[in-house]
């Protein structure tokens, strides 16, 4: 379990576990064509793909379309490709948006079916007037890499404490939003002691390197881009996260018997291909490096950095994992970041767990 520091207003955040929901965000939509897969480093030994699930075997998966909500880049469609795993018996549609909150955001319109975020975006997307739309039906456990506020290139800032009184900008309902609070706290600041700045990804890159923000609070590609633009890390949510990345269903999704049995196979998928992923590093650091921002040197570097602090499995819901996500939302209940409590048991739908483990099960064979 990972400590989440929240100075003297939080205790020990109890943890185990990726980095990140209205359609004005959508960047990207492909459906993956599994008559056309490209040759791929194989699973590893003793892994033969199969193209049903045991305990979904009467259903025609191939009228099924997953529809799945990425972000930052389509990094789990590309992953199951190099792993040999993206034949799947069903369609799948990826779009890809700047972050989770918006992945949540999409959901709620029941514009997609499976998505992962962080833990953040459920709590605030849980408070629209269904719901959200969601439940948590997996999660992933990963590490906490390129999770970082950042200062332009020359920037007279040196410490968290100076500041106060500074642009900052930050992805609201994301982790960069709870880990910046987290960081001014540790140093003595309030929220209001910044001018903090709403802003996305990609513009809060280019406000950042155009001098208009004095530091940003961000993660995943965004920092890559920023860094190779002069930018340096002025300190790092590493120890902060949790790790715990939710996998979000939508309520619809899991009404459908054909969609439950895609996600349920599809998640299996995902944690074969990240055991084929800690095992090919360099042949991951090869595909990752363009989208990502980085020289293969540089992914291959972060993704050694990555697997040794923690290797990614997806695993079910279990009671750490729902205390951790209670955890989060009590924190922001106590600093003012939420106007009420939240019961986070309410996001879990713990009724795909087995599924999965059996779909896993089969995949292996």
């Amino acid at each position: 379990m990972i400590k989440r520091k929240l100075s003297s207003v939080l205790a020990v955040l109890v943890v185990m576990v990726f980095a990140l929901t209205a359609c004005s965000a959508k960047e990207e939509t492909k459906t993956n064509d599994t008559s056309s897969s490209t040759a791929a480093p194989t699973v590893a030994a003793g892994t033969d793909v199969v193209t049903d699930t045991p305990q979904n075997s009467d259903i025609d998966l191939s009228k099924v379309t997953l529809r799945f909500a990425a972000t930052g880049w389509n990094s789990q469609g590309e992953l199951l490709k190099a792993a040999g795993l993206d034949d799947t018996p069903y369609k799948v549609e990826y779009t890809v948006f700047q972050g989770g909150n918006l992945c949540l955001e999409a959901m709620a319109a029941n514009q997609v079916d499976l998505t992962g975020s962080s833990e953040i975006p459920p709590i605030f997307a849980s408070l629209a007037e269904n719901g959200g739309n969601f439940k948590i039906v997996a999660i992933s456990n990963s590490n906490t890499q390129l999770q970082e506020l950042i200062v332009p290139a020359n920037s007279d800032i040196k410490t968290v404490a100076d500041l106060k009184g500074k642009k900052v900008g930050y992805i609201k309902s994301t982790t960069a939003q709870y880990f910046l609070y987290v960081m001014l706290k540790n140093a003595g600041l309030a929220w209001t002691d910044i001018d903090s700045v709403e802003i996305t990804t990609a513009d809060g890159v280019t406000a950042l390197l155009g001098g208009n923000l004095d530091a940003f609070a961000s993660y995943g590609n965004s920092i890559n881009a920023a860094k190779n633009g002069g930018a340096t890390t002025l300190e790092s949510a590493e120890d902060i996260l949790s790790g715990n990345f939710p996998f979000e269903a939508s309520n619809d999704a899991l009404a459908d018997e054909g969609k439950r049995a895609a996600i349920a196979d599809y998640l299996a998928r995902i944690q074969l291909a990240s055991e084929w992923q800690k095992s090919n590093l360099e042949a991951w650091a090869k595909v990752s490096a363009d989208p990502t921002g980085q020289t293969y040197e540089d992914a291959l570097a972060m993704l050694q950095k990555g697997f040794a602090q923690r290797a990614t499995n997806v695993i079910t819901v279990s009671d750490t994992v729902k205390q951790s996500e209670q955890n989060v939302a009590d924190a922001f209940l106590e600093v003012g970041l939420l106007e009420k409590k939240v019961d986070t048991s309410t996001f879990y739908d713990e009724s795909l767990s087995q599924n999965i483990l059996d779909a896993i099960e089969a995949l292996r064979k």
